[in-house]
């Protein structure tokens, strides 16, 4: 610990994200990356944004993104704000719209970001415990607050929230913004975007990282009513003007111009998802039910953490959070139909080794 480190710095526990190893190469279902590569059409973009306008600064508004992004939405530009990925967006959202004074709403399984954000910028928050099934108690929400921050689906539960309960939550929470982080909307569940308009405290996050195979390029979004957007251009426009650079900005844009890459790549997800479960049900795995592009899962007998240790030294990385009430599950992402098709058999065959 050095002795220059404030008081934030000492106190803070960082986020620690998908092990990225490079002592081998293993199957990576750890991090919820895509297991397909994006569009050829982001490539050519980013190929061709690698030219000599690299010594200009990029747009700092992003505009021929957000009018591209605008018109897949039916949105106004203005409705839509553009940040250095989701986790950026998140930050400079609970800086924009979050005061100390009362807490902020969000469930005690659930990203972990959203607790170290809490704590970085000095906000009080207020946990909502998951019930035992790990459904999200909507009556919790319906109380005083400075702002709710919920993940549809929620990570790593899995557990997805109807776009009706959510809006009972947005409508009860009129005073105070109500964040929905929709990183994983693309692989079942229903975007609340079409519903911006109606509310003035709704704010969607979303990803290019996950369904769009663009977790390097690193692109996220907020929409919600233009109020917001401004106010989180403040914060950015207070810390850095030019979060997205010109190959991020062309790469993003390409991959709203193709649809049918987008739609193949995300079905083909939810189709191997589907076509795991029967076979981890069948190895007496407790599966949550997902409508996202991974899987949370615990053995009926054995403990998750061995499983995960023996994973690993099969070459095979899933997620494991030694956490209460979570440290006897392991978070799967979905990988390509191979990859899952090994994952069955090494699981076969530690079961067998352990169980005999």
């Amino acid at each position: 610990m050095s002795k220059y480190w404030s008081e934030t710095t000492k106190n803070i526990e960082p986020y620690i994200p998908g092990e990225q190893p490079k002592d081998r190469k293993y199957i990576k279902l750890n991090a919820n990356e895509n297991p397909y590569p994006p569009s050829p059409k982001v490539i050519e973009a980013i190929n061709n944004a690698a030219n000599e306008n690299l010594q200009l600064y990029p747009d700092p508004n992003c505009d021929e993104l957000r009018n591209t992004v605008a018109n897949y939405y039916n949105l106004s530009p203005n409705q839509i704000f553009v940040g250095n990925g989701s986790d950026e967006v998140l930050a400079f959202s609970f800086m924009a719209f979050f005061n100390k004074e009362k807490p902020i709403l969000f469930p005690d399984i659930t990203y972990s970001f959203y607790e170290i954000y809490v704590k970085l910028f000095n906000l009080k928050h207020k946990l909502i415990p998951l019930d035992d099934k790990f459904a999200l108690p909507l009556d919790s929400f319906c109380i005083e607050n400075g702002g709710i921050v919920i993940t549809n689906p929620n990570a790593p539960t899995t557990k997805y929230i109807s776009i009706e309960s959510l809006k009972q939550i947005v409508k009860y929470n009129i005073e105070s913004i109500v964040i929905i982080d929709e990183a994983y909307i693309d692989f079942g569940g229903e975007s609340l975007i079409e519903f911006v308009d109606n509310y003035p405290n709704l704010l969607i996050i979303q990803t290019l990282s996950k369904s769009r195979s663009l977790a390097g390029l690193r692109v996220g979004f907020a929409f919600g009513h233009k109020d917001l957007i401004e106010g989180l251009n403040r914060i950015k426009n207070s810390i850095n003007s030019y979060t997205i650079d010109r190959l991020a900005l062309a790469g993003a844009k390409a991959s709203f111009e193709d649809e049918a890459y987008f739609q193949n790549i995300r079905l083909k997800i939810i189709d191997t998802r589907e076509k795991i479960v029967p076979f981890l049900k069948e190895l007496k795995f407790i599966v949550m039910e997902s409508k996202a592009n991974f899987l949370f899962v615990s053995h009926t007998t054995i403990n998750a953490k061995i499983i995960f240790n023996k994973l690993r030294k099969c070459g095979i990385l899933v997620r494991y959070f030694d956490k209460p009430r979570i440290n006897n599950f392991l978070r799967i992402s979905i990988g390509t139909n191979e990859e899952m098709e090994i994952l069955i058999k090494k699981l076969k065959q530690i079961i067998m080794e352990i169980e005999g």
